[in-house]
């Protein structure tokens, strides 16, 4: 059964490629959705997949790309959207 979550990812996580490397780990991971910057410093990602491909995203956000540094992660279930693909949005 398909889930759908809203991560905020707050710390260093804009200009240290977070969004190009969390589309690859969705794409990985057989994740659907979206990420984009947001204008108070934070990440948003949507994300759709089974219980375990989103379990494995969300831990791989709290530490994110190598030159990130994730400070807080907020995590909500929301009412399941379908994507045809991950994207960036800009």
């Amino acid at each position: 059964m398909l889930k759908t979550v809203n991560i905020i990812v707050e710390g260093l996580v804009q200009g240290v490629y977070y969004r190009q490397s969390t589309k690859e780990k969705a794409l990985e991971l057989g994740v659907s959705g979206q990420v984009r910057n947001k204008s108070d410093g934070t990440v948003h990602i949507i994300a759709t997949g089974s219980q375990q491909q989103i379990q494995e995203l969300i831990e791989w956000c709290r530490k994110g790309p190598k030159r990130a540094d994730v400070t807080d992660l907020k995590v909500e279930e929301i009412p399941t959207k379908e994507f045809d693909k991950f994207e960036i949005v800009r």
